[in-house]
């Protein structure tokens, strides 16, 4: 495995990091004011003929709303194929801005709005899709697979898309037939699926700034003031992170560890917007949050998406009301996009794998 962090420059990463820092967070709403908001979103999805698709790290607010009237929470591709099968004309999609790209990509013929398009990623933001093409034309020889948090650009170059929750049966099975991969854009995930596949596989040098922010000698302190908690950690967290994990997976699979699991206690190193499901699953359970804190800590996130933090219900009632922010993706590289996603969907359906989860 090559380490290539490097192909993100320091001015980037400086960039990235002011962008989360800067993104508005939505404030806390009065009990009248949420209930107003609740009732005029209702009533506009009902009049707009759509459907709200939210994901795990959003506001307990907009969860609630997308379950209660139909929709769906969940990861981004489930959200995406939520969108693509349900009969809703419009897809409202509150998430970041690559969710509601991969929506659209599904869905050409139907109109995806989202609460803000100012929503970014950082590893979409990390992974620009002109320096990541060249990237791949320097390497013709490797197999090009990448993350779902990526741009349409970057899907569309790619040869496969992944989730957290498939890659590793992916790339087995890629190394079984002697591939050599070129992977982006997050290197904790990269480097926990090499770790595991022991794949040849050459990074790109992203990472989330959630993920990112978690550090193991805080966690091992932690650990040490709960000794019964289970250690539940996402894979885009750095490997001293996720050796000191009971369970390393997906969103969907920390939420099922924490239904499924006989224990009492888990520490988890997420975004802490996926506590509204984990409490819905075991609201006897004790949920903590992983620490963003210690040794080399930057806790640009603490545990929280910025950039997530920008949907709300009051921009969402907007958006239904104006049709503003609608998501574009050009037709020509939706069309290439999708051989990337619908790759990876094949795949799991032949492999018995069931739905691929971020």
């Amino acid at each position: 495995m090559t380490n290539t962090a490097d192909l993100i420059p320091a001015r980037l990463s400086a960039e990235i990091a002011a962008q989360a820092l800067r993104a508005p967070q939505i404030p806390p709403l009065r009990p009248a004011d949420r209930s107003a908001l609740l009732d005029r979103c209702r009533r506009l999805l009902r009049e707009r003929n759509a459907v709200l698709v939210a994901h795990y790290y959003t506001d307990d607010d907009l969860q609630y709303l997308a379950e209660e009237s139909g929709g769906c929470v969940s990861d981004s591709l489930e959200m995406a194929r939520f969108g693509r099968d349900h009969p809703a004309t419009t897809l409202v999609v509150a998430g970041v801005r690559f969710m509601g790209e991969t929506a659209k990509i599904l869905s050409p013929e139907k109109r995806v709005l989202m609460p803000t398009l100012d929503a970014q990623c950082s590893l979409d933001l990390g992974c620009p899709a002109p320096e990541f093409s060249a990237f791949c034309d320097a390497h013709p020889d490797r197999t090009v697979v990448v993350y779902a948090n990526t741009s349409a650009e970057v899907k569309a170059r790619a040869d496969w898309m992944v989730t957290s929750g498939i890659a590793l049966k992916i790339v087995e099975h890629l190394h079984a037939q002697g591939k050599k991969i070129l992977w982006a854009p997050d290197k904790h995930l990269g480097n926990y699926v090499q770790r595991m596949t022991g794949a040849d596989m050459l990074m790109w040098g992203g990472s989330c700034v959630v993920h990112e922010a978690f550090r193991a000698n805080a966690l091992e302190d932690l650990m040490k003031q709960h000794p019964d908690a289970k250690i539940l950690v996402h894979p885009e967290s750095p490997e001293p992170v996720w050796r000191l994990a009971d369970v390393v997976g997906s969103t969907t699979a920390l939420i099922n560890a924490v239904r499924d699991i006989d224990a009492d206690k888990f520490i988890v190193a997420t975004d802490r917007g996926i506590f509204y499901k984990m409490r819905q699953l075991a609201p006897h359970k004790t949920l903590i949050e992983a620490p963003t804190v210690g040794e080399g800590a930057t806790c640009v996130s603490c545990a929280h998406c910025p950039w997530m933090g920008m949907n709300g219900l009051a921009n969402l009632a907007d958006t239904l009301e104006t049709g503003r922010n609608e998501i574009h993706v050009d037709p020509g590289v939706g069309a290439r996009a999708v051989h990337s996603i619908q790759r990876m969907l094949d795949f799991a359906h032949e492999h018995g794998i069931g739905t691929a989860r971020k």
